[in-house]
């Protein structure tokens, strides 16, 4: 058998200097050549295991580029698939054609040998490659539709579990279904969960990187005990329906917790539910895991380093303002401050943080929170909104009595910030003097690393799209969306963040004691160097983050 090095050096994936400096840096470190080589950056993880594979004779497949046959995905339970991290992917000469990240794992071989009825012949992926395809195959739709069917067969009446109390089986259809609904959102990267009730069936979308598809259509029978069941696990009163409801509950997921804020609304044809799926490791974000522009981080980055004033967060539900500031939270959080939030509701736990849930129910308001805290010494405040002219009066006042205070607010653009606060009731020599910084932000998909193309658009359509770039001049290289299967053919994987950073300067302090209008404000800021959103998505263009299209559709 030919050793690791000589196959690297026939394939020409090392130097032999590169070799020698690997095999000293691989007794220095008491670890195998192929791993030494990956952490060295000589090889990729992929490489790695292609050559391994070729030393023992065996083949290398890329799950990401190969076309798997779902005939041979269904021969083997997903239970099993998942167990020991192996994936049918076709048939050849009569065998079962089975991926594996460990091609000396026996016992997993005969197993699915057992389960398939025929011979096995393991190919080797990637373990991150495998896992990825197995999400993408071995997914929950299947039994979800057989469960429909099952449904659909036993033409029951609407079940209820409203009806028979709390206590429901583990294995019922109907809690297996909740279950799957939500594992596979998860599994998909979905941010919500839209259980849909319609005239004759049940409709459950997922809002991916998003935008909203549809995935699954049930029998309007299990309507009941759909929406029953989630309600017990969100502890939300099921005997109410005629009114909107909140609640919460927590899941583990590939052992890790996730929490989902739930929401009912009362629609003509029943209760629709939306679940938001809320991911804690993006509470943990770093800013500069954003995608802020340099000179746009740098601007944000003097104003949350200041000990007081206000800084205000704008844009659409959804537009990844609390992950903006749980990630500026993260900065400014140390040991000798007092930081304290108040939510409703508290979207994601932070260690060392006092965070406050509002209950109007108890008489514990947006303003009467805010106002009890600032009795409890805190350096720093978090308002998860600015709703209304009391809350946002105190909140003025805190930033003027030496409090950084952060908060969001419903705004098109950051110029329009300014005059939100004034229409809200508040004198405008307060907003001039207590507002620091104003970020606008939106969410663009971000293109698919593996099957984006670049291409040199036309001049129309760079015209069109009203691109900074002169007539005339050479027309930059851009990338546009594909499709393939790591992307779900989408072309997209993923979101990129698109930030409008406006510094409360003199000038813009005196148009707002003027009542300025929100243009007028927004001129200004763009002589002294603001850059707006469609500018800056013009900039993650360029750098091939995004596309034209996807710029055009979630900016005006």
């Amino acid at each position: 058998m030919k050793q690791l090095g000589e196959i690297l050096l026939d394939e020409g994936l090392v130097s032999e200097a590169q070799l020698m400096a690997a095999l000293d840096e691989q007794m220095a470190r008491g670890q195998s050549l192929g791993r030494t080589l990956v952490e060295i950056g000589i090889l990729t993880e992929g490489q790695l295991v292609a050559a391994l594979a070729r030393q023992v004779g065996m083949s290398f497949v890329d799950l990401d580029e190969f076309q798997v046959d779902r005939s041979a995905v269904s021969m083997v339970p997903a239970a099993l698939c998942r167990r020991y991290t192996v994936l049918p992917v076709g048939f050849q000469d009569g065998a079962l054609v089975l991926a594996t990240a460990d091609p000396g794992n026996v016992v997993a071989v005969d197993d699915v040998r057992t389960v398939s009825g025929m011979t096995v012949l393991p190919i080797v992926a990637t373990f991150e490659n495998l896992t990825r395809a197995i999400d993408r195959y071995c997914r929950a739709d299947g039994e979800m539709e057989d469960l429909s069917s099952a449904f659909e067969e036993e033409s029951r009446p609407e079940v209820d579990l409203s009806q028979v109390g709390d206590v429901v089986e583990d294995d019922a259809p109907i809690v297996r279904y909740v279950n799957l609904l939500v594992t596979q959102a998860i599994s998909d990267r979905a941010s919500d969960i839209h259980i849909e009730p319609t005239e004759h069936d049940l409709r459950v979308r997922y809002r991916i990187d998003g935008v909203l598809h549809e995935m699954q259509r049930s029998p309007k029978q299990i309507q009941g005990g759909v929406i029953s069941r989630v309600k017990i696990l969100s502890d939300i009163d099921i005997a109410e329906r005629r009114k909107p409801q909140d609640g919460r509950m927590s899941v583990t997921h590939n052992g890790r917790k996730i929490d989902l804020r739930v929401a009912t609304l009362p629609t003509v044809w029943g209760e629709k539910i939306v679940m938001r799926i809320l991911d804690n490791s993006t509470a943990s974000l770093d800013l500069r895991d954003l995608a802020f522009l340099d000179h746009n981080y740098e601007t944000y980055r003097e104003s949350y380093t200041k000990p007081y004033g206000m800084i205000l967060v704008t844009g659409p539900t959804g537009s990844g303002k609390s992950t903006t500031l749980y990630a500026t939270l993260n900065a400014v959080s140390k040991p000798e401050i007092n930081v304290i939030t108040v939510e409703d509701p508290v979207e994601y736990r932070l260690p060392g943080i006092n965070q406050v849930q509002v209950n109007p129910k108890a008489g514990l308001t947006f303003a009467g929170a805010l106002r009890s805290i600032l009795r409890s010494d805190p350096d720093v405040v978090l308002l998860g909104e600015i709703r209304d002219h009391e809350t946002a009066q105190i909140a003025i006042e805190a930033a003027l009595t030496g409090h950084l205070v952060l908060s969001t607010l419903h705004t098109n653009d950051a110029p329009s910030a300014v005059t939100r606060l004034v229409e809200m009731g508040i004198e405008p020599f307060l907003v001039g003097s207590a507002l620091d910084a104003v970020v606008a932000q939106r969410l663009a998909r971000r293109l698919c690393g593996k099957c984006s193309e670049p291409y040199l658009p036309t001049e129309q359509e760079m015209t069109a799209a009203r691109f900074p770039w002169v007539p005339g001049e050479q027309i930059p290289e851009l990338f546009r969306p594909v499709g393939c299967v790591a992307c779900s053919r989408t072309g997209y994987r993923g979101r990129v963040a698109l930030h409008e950073v406006m510094r409360v300067t003199e000038d813009i302090e005196r148009l707002a004691v003027a009542r300025a209008s929100a243009a007028e404000i927004g001129h200004v800021a763009r002589q002294q160097g603001m850059i707006t959103l469609r500018d800056d998505g013009w900039q993650k263009v360029a750098l091939g983050q995004t596309s034209l299209e996807e710029i055009l559709r979630v900016v005006a």
